[in-house]
């Protein structure tokens, strides 16, 4: 083979890697713009696709289909292969299709209307307060299934579903709070010394001989009324009578016993909307009974 038919094949073979490099590019362009025409198409899709709602898990039922709650009306729905209803809890979200089947499971609704526990009638179900006193029957959903309830404690509740999703604060009496009683004796207290004894008629001796009214059919006095100018001792006698009381349980139980004052002031309970005052005052009673349900002696003053 001559030199220049050697050079002419090597410039051929150089020209044929070069297409090759180039239709490799192509290729590679190629595949790569086809990814992005199809993360782009389904971009389009998602955007063009109808809206997902939410529906509210009431129930299942046997033949694998759930009953949800959809827009205030019960619906009897399918699931998509990859949920399972036993794993979906009660009060729990879910995303509905646009034929109303569920498609993924969310959480739980974080808003609502406040409500006030009166009681509880089942696992399951209890018995609230709402505004104005109207009283409604709620759905424990499940992460409140395992908390503590009792009458009293402030709800979360979806309006909507009627389950109750959370327990809150009781920020409205928080400040209003239980304080013990420091050790103030009716020997502190000069110059009341008849009033004093008739407050110890009134209120320790029901309190203290609680069998011997009952045997006699005494009823106590459910409350007492105590009047002067202000700096006169009304609060310190008040606090001796729980001191007081807490002293004489002790010596009869032989051990420590504390007595508990809740010093309540009339601004303090006041509210422009009609019966939330009187809400408030009930509260109050309701947080003296679960320190009195302890056995130990609770002064409201």
């Amino acid at each position: 083979m001559k030199p220049v038919d050697q050079i002419i094949e090597c410039d051929i073979q150089i020209e044929d890697v070069e297409v090759m490099m180039l239709n490799a590019k192509l290729v590679t362009a190629l595949s790569e713009a086809r990814e992005q025409m199809g993360l782009l198409k389904e971009e389009v899709e998602k955007l063009s696709a109808p809206p997902s709602t939410y529906g509210v898990y009431l129930s299942g039922n046997d033949d694998g289909t759930v009953n949800v709650l959809f827009q205030g009306r019960k619906a009897k729905v399918n699931l998509h292969p990859s949920i399972k209803s036993r794993d979906i809890r009660p009060g729990q979200e879910l995303v509905l299709n646009d034929s109303l089947n569920v498609v993924q499971t969310a959480g739980y609704e974080v808003q609502g209307d406040v409500v006030i526990l009166k009681e509880q009638l089942d696992p399951e179900r209890a018995l609230v307060t709402l505004r104005a006193d109207e009283e409604k029957v709620g759905v424990i959903a499940d992460p409140l299934r395992t908390t503590s309830l009792k009458p009293g404690d402030h709800l979360l509740m979806d309006a909507k579903s009627g389950y109750l999703l959370e327990k809150l604060p009781k920020s409205e009496v928080e400040d209003l709070s239980l304080e013990q009683v420091p050790d103030l004796g009716y020997e502190q207290i000069g110059g009341l010394g008849s009033q004093i004894e008739a407050i110890k008629d009134a209120v320790e001796l029901p309190y203290l001989y609680a069998d011997y009214y009952k045997e006699h059919r005494l009823a106590p006095p459910k409350g007492v009324l105590l009047y002067g100018p202000p700096g006169c001792g009304k609060t310190m006698i008040a606090k001796a009578v729980a001191n007081n009381l807490a002293a004489r349980i002790s010596e009869t139980r032989g051990e420590k016993v504390n007595g508990y004052f809740l010093n309540i002031k009339g601004p303090e309970l006041l509210n422009k909307y009609v019966g939330e005052t009187e809400r408030k005052i009930r509260e109050i009673f309701v947080k003296a009974r679960e320190k009195a349900a302890e056995d130990v002696p609770v002064v409201v003053f």
